[in-house]
């Protein structure tokens, strides 16, 4: 799916840590409206966590919208606002089947998605909705990226820089118990595939009591990390700029993607 022409050089990126309200998508989107209203400087990309209008839900009955749902609409509204492609997932309903799906939504009302391939066993998710079988990969402002949520992050070879993406995008409700698997795993991620990484996990707690304690964090190709630290636990809008020739350099120097396996994985 390509939808520019030419790379831009420099691309900024903004992250969102919020607590989310249990299977409350109305009220969700309006916290969320908040948080973008302030938005002051120009970004290109604007990411929200895993299922951002409902929290991670095992009911997805309740919460389903269809692709011309209202969060789609409200995404697509933002979109042109703001003047960046906005992503996150949500409970999307198809025929008999519910899909937990990242959809990305850009200025010009393009729209991408992907879902998730490896549903969560620990918390019943196989059981609730299908998994996807797309690789996630598209196109904007010149550059590739890959569209991966939460659980997919323990399984390296999924997102194996086969394709040669530039940015590899998480969205995630990762519980604080294995939060430390999620900064080693986000960072590895970028080492292994001479990637920037973005990951954005909610912070609160949800109605089953489990709390997330944030840690989103964005990684340059090198492994560091180059997003606020001090905030990583805080509910706020993470921004870094990420720069396109400085990732071709590294890649050039190093030349580890061009010794890669060639998993059939697509």
């Amino acid at each position: 799916m390509c939808i520019r022409d030419r790379v831009k050089s420099k691309l900024h990126i903004s992250a969102l840590q919020i607590p989310l309200f249990w299977e409350a998508p109305t009220e969700n989107r309006a916290y969320i409206d908040k948080h973008l209203q302030k938005i002051d400087s120009l970004t290109d990309f604007i990411l929200l966590p895993e299922m951002f209008t409902s929290g991670f839900t095992m009911n997805p009955k309740v919460v389903a919208e269809s692709m011309e749902g209202p969060s789609i609409k409200w995404m697509q509204s933002w979109a042109s606002r703001l003047n960046a492609a906005i992503g996150g997932s949500l409970v999307i309903q198809e025929g008999a089947y519910f899909y937990n799906r990242f959809v990305v939504v850009t200025p010009s009302n393009e729209m991408i998605y992907y879902d998730k391939r490896h549903t969560f066993k620990l918390a019943g998710e196989h059981k609730a909705y299908r998994s996807g079988t797309s690789d996630g990969i598209f196109e904007y402002q010149g550059w590739k990226i890959c569209l991966r949520i939460c659980y997919d992050l323990r399984f390296p070879v999924w997102s194996s820089n086969i394709k040669k993406y530039d940015l590899l995008l998480y969205a995630a409700n990762w519980p604080k118990p294995r939060i430390h698997a999620w900064d080693i795993l986000l960072q590895a991620r970028a080492i292994e595939n001479l990637s920037y990484v973005v990951g954005v996990n909610r912070i609160g707690q949800d109605k089953k009591d489990h709390d997330y304690p944030g840690h989103t964090a964005i990684y340059d190709a090198l492994g560091h990390c180059i997003s606020e630290k001090s905030t990583s636990e805080l509910e706020t809008l993470f921004t870094a700029e990420l720069d396109h020739l400085e990732l071709q350099e590294h890649r050039k120097r190093f030349g580890f993607l061009e010794d890669l396996d060639n998993f059939d994985l697509y």
